[in-house]
């Protein structure tokens, strides 16, 4: 007799399903003999599983198999045994929603309830995609102190509980989402999180144990109350799944939407047995058919064979589950380039579509390199139905500028490919299309070969900490911060961090150095300043998020350039002006265009920020009068004070509070 078939048909959702009295289980196995269901089989048990006729699942036509078993519960451990043409033994199963925390690879599966965890965020909306401002982290090396405030990084893997200490610091800051790389299961404590393996389950080495939890359950819990909330118990924290439910549900009740990034071009950096790596243990041929993949390799591991329908299922059953049960706000995909050149075009039309039928709000970001980047954002039939596209233009373009600068005072600084990079947009109206950044984990993690320094160790390679750094770097930021597109700035960016970066405990040199953020180091606080002050005002005016763009003012030889920005239709104009010449022009000395005339206020001025608050400052006492003549193809113009390395946002109001 096999297992039961009742709730069993070609609805029943993949994995393990709770029902009531029981759980459904439904894999996909179709070269396999026979697939039991070992409930529960401990860690470590010897190879001779029983092959109980009423543990073997059943069969359909298309290569499905499922059954019904009475009394589980959530909680309960479970593995499949599949027997094949090449070989037996345990698997574990890839819709497995969370693992044991012990003996991995060689560990249970956990039945869990999607609606196990209470949330508290159904007031919170996700930010239109055009009002994004991203923060980049890594949750393994991010921030991890212990109760006397020490931190303990150097000794252990961050957890995704270490993070709830930062969500104040997010909300903060003025970032509205966060954007932490892969946390799907992987083989090892230390990973960028590229060489996933189990795709629906938290990376194990990301929890806390259930005896360590109490610190953690008092910092849940304080910013539970502070909004408002009753105190979540330690049984509902317990687990991998739960506690980064809590981190997402944490960050909506502050104000920070969570997009998650996700592999779908390739898994493993290397699979044990009872991976996903022939999970049918059909035997081995000579394209090396391994069920869900191709035997092409990508960054160590496999891409996923997608032109079988059941493989593009389950990655869009993946992207479902993040947003449905996770309550994620969008994901971030790697290397669509590798999906789009190796059969998965019509996968990445058929997974944005889905996904955005499942949440219409919820951003979808790609990170395609193709010669015709565009199409990752069109529509179908011409494109791949991403809403934002990785853009490397505006960044090489202004680090370019920045590494002229370093050449000295005479040396030739070519602004022409920065005002052509703010141009540049994958959707005529929405500039926002565009993902931009300066910063990002590949650019400057320390083991790649073609790493760029950061922003500050780029200023001046001598003195990542002399004004020219200083002042440079935050003229970086200012641009960043006011170019059309969605902005994303990586750990420690926002504070002058100047080391290249690592995703390993063991070099505790290269892990981001908040101390010199909250005491050890002036030069970072003032950038702190500086950065979180620019994303609030990108956030106050919404011309900086408008549509608009008209880069009317380019100066190679005074090494200037000015750039309004505006809502085409309603106006509320901005003008910015960005100067990297090492001196001043002083007494309005510099005439710039500005799009009608009247009184615009000096809403931001960098050189205040330089040893906050800078006693020599140089500016416009606050707004200057646009009552010139026409300039730079604009109907007014104003003589203003310019500072050295600098840059100056005028408006016509104070903007939104």
């Amino acid at each position: 007799m096999t297992a039961s078939q009742q709730y069993i048909d070609s609805h029943t959702p993949l994995g393990a399903s709770l029902v009531p009295g029981g759980a459904t289980f439904r894999t996909w196995a179709p070269n396999a003999l026979a697939v039991y269901l070992a409930l529960p089989q401990p860690t470590g048990s010897p190879p001779d599983f029983p092959k109980s006729p009423d543990a073997l699942l059943v069969k359909d036509g298309n290569g499905y198999w499922g059954g019904f078993f009475p009394g589980v519960e959530d909680g309960d451990l479970y593995r499949f045994y599949v027997v094949g043409e090449g070989s037996e033994g345990f698997k574990r199963d890839p819709y497995a929603r969370e693992l044991e925390m012990d003996g991995y690879p060689d560990c249970n599966c956990i039945v869990r309830s999607p609606a196990d965890y209470a949330w508290h965020d159904a007031g919170y909306r996700t930010p239109a995609f055009s009002e994004l401002i991203v923060y980049q982290f890594h949750i393994g090396v991010f921030y991890a102190r212990d109760a006397s405030g020490r931190d303990i990084r150097p000794h252990r893997v961050c957890k995704i509980l270490d993070v709830v200490d930062r969500i104040e610091y997010f909300a903060d800051l003025g970032i509205n989402a966060v954007m932490p790389l892969p946390f799907q299961e992987f083989q090892g404590e230390n990973s960028l999180g590229y060489n996933g393996t189990d795709l629906f389950s938290p990376e194990m080495d990301y929890a806390v144990r259930a005896a360590d939890l109490p610190p953690y359950l008092e910092r849940v819990n304080r910013l539970l109350t502070a909004k408002g909330f009753p105190p979540l118990t330690a049984a509902q924290i317990t687990g991998q799944v739960n506690q980064f439910k809590a981190f997402i549900d944490l960050c909506h009740l502050y104000g920070v939407a969570v997009i998650t990034d996700v592999v779908y071009n390739h898994a493993g950096g290397g699979f044990d047995d009872q991976s996903i790596y022939f999970f049918d243990r059909q035997a081995a041929t000579t394209n090396n058919n391994s069920l869900y993949f191709t035997d092409q390799g990508h960054a160590g591991g496999l891409i996923f064979a997608y032109w079988k329908q059941e493989v593009r299922e389950f990655l869009i059953d993946n992207g479902k589950a993040l947003l449905q049960e996770y309550h994620v706000d969008g994901l971030r995909y790697d290397q669509v380039t590798v999906i789009a050149e190796n059969g998965g075009w019509f996968f990445a039309q058929d997974l944005t579509s889905t996904l955005r039928f499942i949440k219409p709000g919820a951003v979808q970001i790609a990170e395609y390199w193709g010669d015709e980047r565009w199409r990752a954002i069109a529509s179908p039939p011409y494109g791949m139905g991403f809403d934002l596209g990785y853009s490397d233009t505006l960044r090489d373009n202004v680090r370019k500028a920045i590494g002229e600068t370093t050449g000295g005072r005479q040396a030739a600084v070519n602004l022409d490919r920065v005002r052509d990079a703010l141009y540049l947009t994958y959707r005529d109206q929405g500039r926002w299309s565009v993902f931009q950044c300066l910063e990002n984990h590949d650019l400057l993690d320390v083991n790649h070969g073609d790493r760029q320094p950061r922003i500050a160790a780029l200023a001046d390679p001598s003195n990542s900490r002399s004004w020219y750094a200083r002042s440079r770097a935050k003229v970086a930021a200012g641009m960043l911060l006011t170019a059309p597109g969605v902005p994303m700035i990586f750990m420690g960016q926002e504070f002058l961090e100047d080391k290249y970066w690592t995703d390993w405990t063991g070099r505790p040199e290269l892990l981001i150095w908040w101390d010199g953020l909250e005491g050890g180091d002036k030069a970072m606080s003032d950038q702190h300043r500086c950065t979180r002050d620019l994303m609030w005002l990108r956030r106050r005016h919404p011309g900086l998020r408008g549509d608009g763009l008209n880069v009317f003012h380019v100066h190679n030889q005074n090494r200037v350039i000015a750039w309004q920005r505006w809502i085409p239709g309603i106006g509320r104009d901005v003008v910015i002006v960005a100067s990297f010449n090492e001196g001043t022009f002083y007494n309005h000395g510099y005439r710039i265009g500005f799009p009608a005339g009247g009184y615009w206020y000096e809403v931001f001025n960098s050189d205040v920020y330089d040893q906050w608050v800078n006693p020599n400052a140089q500016g416009n006492a606050g707004g200057v009068t646009a009552d010139g003549p026409s300039w730079d193809g604009l109907p007014a113009s104003a003589a203003i004070t310019l500072p050295a390395n600098s840059i100056l946002v005028f408006a016509r109001d104070h903007g939104d509070f």
